[in-house]
């Protein structure tokens, strides 16, 4: 099974991308489905077809579904937060205020990742795609399996010890304890949310495509969103650049948008190195329906299977070592020493190899240490960043 995330700054355009890459999947005679995780779901209205909270076949080989997060959290988590809604009952809170505080933190976003492991465990489908919600709540989705991991780490671990000392006391001080059946359940859930942090990190099964449009400040977003997406390790193999004015456009109107649009493209080689780019042009009219959704995958892939991986080469990354220093690897192949300088802003990192220039979005993490060194070996550009003492940082 492959699993395709589409993600980009809201407006440019993921929803009506990922239903043409659907389309296209589909008529490729590949079972596939397409999933929306952006609470203002517009997949429905993107192939102008009625979409629930469960998977809707909308023609051969193709089906879809606007993941709603309440209905998915009473799915998978509504028995475990009975008890505990029972529970806090029996202390007198209000039970709809009760429902409210137990859900736990980063649930509601979890519960999208949850039907992406259903889906890969039956193994049903050829392609799942993510229509992902914009960039800060889809790092946040993404990055939900290490912030749960505390939470099952201290809560759970704690709850398990009182419950071993205090279950037998229970008669004098009538508290009701958690069963190790409910508390294994949440310790399930958690440990299903880390396995899909495996699935989307393995690039053999999963990547990940930045959709953006040639507008600076989108660049922008993009940017940081693919260094963020690399200090996860999760595998970007595309960029998918949408609504391009074409050249064929001629109105004196957008002459000025297009010269711009010409400009950011140069901006936008630099900034995402040798990721393959896929243009589709901004069209005379909106993307509803499947002859509409249909043109648009024309426009973008050409003859390519979207369902492949489209790039192999490595990206750049970000490791944390033992000593709590950070290293950016920067594979730069064919590149020689002397060709190399290295410029440093803030949040920003400009590379430059011999005519050619590359920007990389540092991590707020970043942000206030200074370059320890800077190696260039077997290919790869090492720059590391020691940590701060804890006073300076």
């Amino acid at each position: 099974m492959r699993i395709l995330v589409h993600t980009g700054k809201g407006g440019v355009g993921k929803t009506s991308i990922s239903a043409a890459t659907a389309v296209r999947c589909a008529e490729l005679g590949l079972k596939t489905i397409v999933i929306s995780t952006d609470t203002a779901h517009s997949l429905a209205d993107s192939f102008d077809m009625p979409i629930g909270p469960e998977p809707v076949q909308l023609m051969d080989n193709l089906w879809a579904q606007e993941v709603d997060a309440r209905y998915s959290m009473e799915k998978y988590w509504g028995r475990i937060q009975q008890y505990f809604v029972q529970l806090m009952a029996q202390r007198g809170v209000e039970e709809i205020v009760a429902e409210e505080v137990t859900i736990l933190p980063g649930l509601e976003e979890g519960a999208h990742l949850l039907w992406i492991n259903q889906y890969y465990q039956d193994n049903a489908f050829d392609v799942l795609i993510v229509d992902a919600a914009p960039t800060a709540e889809t790092l946040r989705l993404l990055s939900l399996p290490d912030a749960s991991r505390w939470w099952i780490n201290k809560i759970i671990s704690l709850a398990r010890n009182m419950g071993r000392v205090l279950r037998p006391l229970k008669p004098l001080v009538g508290a009701d304890m958690p069963d190790v059946e409910s508390l294994d359940s949440v310790q399930g859930l958690f440990d299903t949310l880390d396995r899909v942090r495996g699935i989307l990190s393995d690039p053999e099964i999963s990547t990940m495509r930045l959709v953006i449009n040639p507008e600076r400040m989108v660049i922008k977003e993009t940017q940081r969103t693919y260094t963020y997406l690399n200090l996860y390790g999760y595998v970007t193999d595309a960029v998918l650049i949408n609504r391009v004015i074409p050249e064929a456009v001629t109105d004196p109107y957008f002459a000025a948008w297009k010269d711009l649009h010409r400009q950011n493209m140069s901006i936008i080689e630099e900034a995402f190195g040798d990721l393959p780019k896929f243009k589709a042009p901004l069209f005379e009219q909106e993307m509803g329906g499947v002859d509409s959704l249909r043109r648009l995958a024309d426009a973008l892939y050409g003859d390519v299977n979207p369902a492949q991986r489209l790039y192999d080469g490595l990206t750049h990354s970000i490791n944390r070592e033992p000593d709590g220093a950070y290293v950016l690897n920067v594979p730069l192949p064919f590149a020689d020493k002397s060709d190399l300088d290295v410029y440093r802003s803030a949040d920003e990192l400009t590379l430059r190899v011999g005519p050619y220039r590359r920007n990389i979005i540092l991590p707020h993490a970043l942000w206030n240490l200074e370059i320890g060194e800077a190696r260039f070996v077997e290919q790869t550009l090492r720059i590391k960043f020691p940590a701060a003492p804890a006073k300076s940082r």
